[in-house]
């Protein structure tokens, strides 16, 4: 039961993700999750995730940012960098993941998705069938409510990590 929590892949961050491979191995769409996944909570898009998204487009994918944030927070990182999004998306819930996948024009075997939360990124992703990679959160100062998520995580990932697992890059 508790490996439905577990992340198909797990990073150091979002920058370490092999993404050139990814292509390669046919994904053609990644889903994101916004804050303490691409920036600490809040902050605009700085240059790397600038760089990172300029050379995501240039390799062919198609991305989609995912939010449970709002409008206001989301849409002006999507035009920042260039790419679709969602916001109140409802994660974990699947229909995000699913209308991501609609605007990108992938589908379950060529999409990934890329987020800091087990609750409600990885799980979400994979209860609609979309390979979840998790990543390190960038920034350790996070609202009452994430911080408490935090020590739940902490023992799905004591679990994954006794099975195997380890952050790449």
């Amino acid at each position: 039961m508790i490996r439905q929590f577990y992340p198909d892949r797990w990073f150091v961050s979002a920058a370490a993700v092999p993404y050139e491979q990814l292509y390669q191995d046919g994904i053609r769409g990644i889903i994101f999750d916004i804050d303490n996944t691409l920036v600490p909570h809040g902050a605009p898009a700085d240059e790397r995730t600038l760089s990172l998204f300029a050379r995501l487009h240039a390799l062919g994918f198609g991305t989609c940012l995912v939010s449970n944030n709002k409008k206001e927070r989301v849409e002006p990182f999507a035009r920042a960098v260039g790419s679709g999004y969602l916001y109140k998306a409802g994660k974990p819930g699947r229909s995000a993941y699913i209308r991501a996948m609609e605007q990108m024009g992938t589908d379950r075997k060529t999409t990934v998705f890329v987020g800091d939360q087990i609750f409600t990124d990885v799980y979400g992703a994979k209860r609609a069938g979309v390979t979840a990679f998790l990543v390190m959160p960038i920034d350790p100062k996070e609202e009452i409510q994430i911080v408490l998520k935090r020590a739940l995580e902490s023992v799905i990932l004591w679990f994954y990590r006794r099975d195997g697992g380890r952050p790449e890059g």
